[in-house]
């Protein structure tokens, strides 16, 4: 597994670096044959460490965790602990999901990601300093859509830690969005509909 540790505004010595790579090569070694790679950053928030940890376990799964504490070995190791238990939660389902996927040869969707520029259609001065104080909206890459079962995009969106996941429904290839809710629960956009039609 190749990993990277990252300080921001605190330095990762030897002994610390070697303690988040035995802790990420025990975990993955426990549920994975072979992870692809890690990537920790590790950064200071006024007295508190956050540790944030992206692992690939297989090409088509990214789990993420974080965590803060006083002391930047607490912090990491909460953010592990966090991996583990989600890997341990979905460890079935994840090797059965990487074995099906393995035999699908089928090309997945992609979705181009844009950069809206609000001046950049000639408008007014007026129409520039009102889209000034609006957001850009940014994307910074092109993307598999994934056709996955409801509860495989789930899994995905836990594992992960995102806020919303669009996914191709492999029950009717239309697609359908998961996303965190407020309440903490887990809503599911569904525009097609489950329904097939038949020819």
């Amino acid at each position: 597994m190749q990993l990277t540790v990252i300080g921001k505004q605190i330095d990762v010595g030897d002994a610390l670096r070697s303690h988040v790579g035995d802790s990420l090569e025990a975990i993955s070694a426990k549920y994975f044959e072979n992870a692809i790679d890690a990537n920790v950053v590790l950064s200071r928030q006024a007295h508190l460490y956050r540790a944030d940890i992206a692992l690939h376990p297989s090409r088509n799964v990214l789990m993420q965790s974080n965590a803060e504490a006083a002391d930047p070995y607490v912090a990491f190791d909460m953010a592990a602990d966090r991996m583990a238990k989600r890997l341990r939660r979905y460890k079935r389902r994840l090797r059965d999901y990487n074995k099906g996927r393995d035999q699908a040869a089928e090309a997945p969707l992609t979705a181009q990601a844009y950069v809206l520029d609000a001046g950049a259609d000639g408008a007014g001065d007026d129409d520039i300093e009102e889209a000034a104080e609006q957001p850009l909206v940014v994307a910074e890459m092109t993307t598999e859509i994934e056709s996955l079962t409801v509860s495989d995009a789930v899994m995905r969106l836990d594992l992960g830690g995102l806020p919303a996941l669009l996914f191709q429904n492999s029950a009717h290839g239309g697609l359908n969005m998961v996303y965190r809710r407020q309440d903490g629960n887990v809503g599911w956009v569904d525009p097609q509909g489950t329904q097939q039609t038949v020819a």
